[in-house]
């Protein structure tokens, strides 16, 4: 006998979302909707998606926008509600791979913006009980995108996640700069020869060329910190242009106040809504401060390469953690890869830069709709540097080590000692003994004796490496 039981039905691997253009089909198991859907198809460029810190600073804006709204009796309290219990499910880590919008987008963001709209609106819904794409329970646009337009909601989010990211940034160039000033205090008395243009210049202490060190990132810090305040003055609440249209009056306060509470971080209405929207330039100056960062990293890390090199061919002033094999074919090769690893962060972040600042002169009137390039470049290098910062002082400069002996050996022989010479004999004189030594090998204090008639004991009071470390006149 037949058995004529079926066998279950597959489940629809797609279903239909309508948007102003039509229905759109989308995965069966997507959280996002049609328009979305339509961006993945529209967009299929890099294959990098929002920053996370970008996605949860979005979901923040909405939190904060559904509270208001509730609590100005614009929107039902149980809407308000489902959509924040799907915000919060998104900030502890769920649904993350339903952010699929590329990284470059339609202008301004709305792809991003949707996406975030529309994962919340499905979500929620379903909370209701509900099912995905049921607009009349939540509606994307109507419900989670209430009182706000993309043209505000991007350059708040920007500056939420910014915000979010640079105390990374700061607490790891302030790691690395308390770690060389420790070296620098622990090297202090270790004399080594200066070197300008790269060749032999007056000794130095090694204390006190890394404390130049330490001192330019705390500087590069401060920079960094200067550039915060402003992202901290939102102009959410402008909607399309500034205007504030299709948003009550008292929605623009109440909502920078929600995501005050929401964020931990003191924030404020932009007086000027359509300066915040049209606008920036914070974003250029804190990109700025990191490439700043950046090329005093490039120069420092290039220092401890210099100095670290060898060991028996180069500098060879410092000796640098051994962190990995250096050569597949030269064995027992070690190479300044931690310091390699910041040069090339730093350069990304250098390169990074210069997108943000060709992106922040491409607006138009009311908006720049190249806010997308500016959220991913400047949330990709607040993390790189902040991670590469702390990875290089966890590393390399804790293990870095001083070569004393190596040091000196270059203190005493520098023919820029005889700049010590010139007060007591005269610039020309030096200058003949430095020329003299070149060409024979000889001392600087040898010559000082023989041609500058000073005495033996004269010369080297004079001629003592330790002591031009510190101001004064022979």
């Amino acid at each position: 006998m037949t058995d004529r039981r079926r066998s279950p039905r597959p489940a629809p691997r797609t279903r239909l979302e309508r948007d102003t253009m039509g229905e759109v089909p989308v995965p069966a198991s997507a959280l996002y909707g049609a328009q979305t859907a339509r961006a993945v198809r529209n967009f299929p460029i890099s294959g990098l998606r929002a920053h996370p810190a970008y996605v949860d600073a979005t979901v923040r804006v909405k939190i904060a926008a559904a509270r208001t709204n509730a609590r100005l009796g614009l929107l039902p309290r149980r809407k308000a509600r489902a959509i924040e219990q799907a915000a919060r499910e998104i900030l502890a880590g769920r649904h993350r791979d339903q952010f699929v919008v590329d990284v470059y987008q339609a202008g301004a963001g709305t792809s991003h913006n949707m996406n975030v709209n529309e994962v919340l609106a499905n979500r929620a819904a379903e909370l209701l009980g509900g099912r995905r794409g049921d607009r009349a329970l939540v509606d994307p646009n109507d419900d989670v995108n209430m009182a706000q337009s993309t043209n505000d909601v991007v350059p708040t989010a920007i500056r939420l996640a910014a915000l979010e990211l640079a105390p990374e940034v700061l607490a790891a160039l302030a790691a690395l700069s308390a770690t060389l000033e420790e070296k620098a205090r622990a090297w202090d008395g270790i004399v080594k020869s200066g070197r300008t243009h790269l060749m032999d210049a007056t000794p130095i202490r090694l204390g006190q060329e890394v404390s130049g060190w330490a001192s330019a990132l705390a500087a590069a810090a401060g920079r960094v910190r200067d550039a915060l305040p402003e992202l901290s003055v939102l102009g959410i609440g402008g909607t399309a242009v500034g205007t504030g249209l299709n948003a009550d009056p008292r929605y623009a306060r109440r909502v920078v106040a929600e995501l005050e509470r929401l964020t931990g971080i003191p924030l404020t209405l932009a007086s000027n809504p359509f300066y915040a929207m049209q606008s920036l330039a914070p974003f250029v100056a804190l990109s700025g401060a990191l490439r700043a960062a950046a090329l005093e990293l490039v120069r420092i890390g290039g220092d401890v390469r210099l100095l670290g090199s060898g060991p028996n061919t180069g500098l060879g002033e410092l000796r640098v953690p051994a962190v990995q094999p250096g050569s597949s074919i030269m064995p027992g090769k070690v190479n300044p890869s931690m310091a390699e690893m910041l040069a090339m962060v730093s350069y990304q972040v250098i390169a990074l830069d210069a997108g943000i600042a060709w992106a922040a002169s491409g607006g138009q009137l009311e908006l720049n709709v190249m806010m997308p390039l500016v959220a991913a470049d400047l949330c990709h290098a607040l993390q790189i540097l902040a991670n590469a910062v702390r990875a290089f002082e966890e590393r390399c400069a804790r293990g870095l080590e001083a070569n004393a002996e190596r040091a000196r050996h270059y203190a005493e022989r520098t023919v820029s000692l005889a700049t010590a010479l010139a007060p007591r004999l005269g610039y020309a004189a030096a200058a003949e003994i430095v020329k003299t030594s070149i060409a024979t090998g000889r001392s600087i204090v040898e010559l000082a004796v023989e041609e500058g008639g000073l005495a033996p004991a004269e010369a080297r009071r004079i001629l003592d490496a330790a002591r031009l470390t510190r101001p004064g006149r022979a």
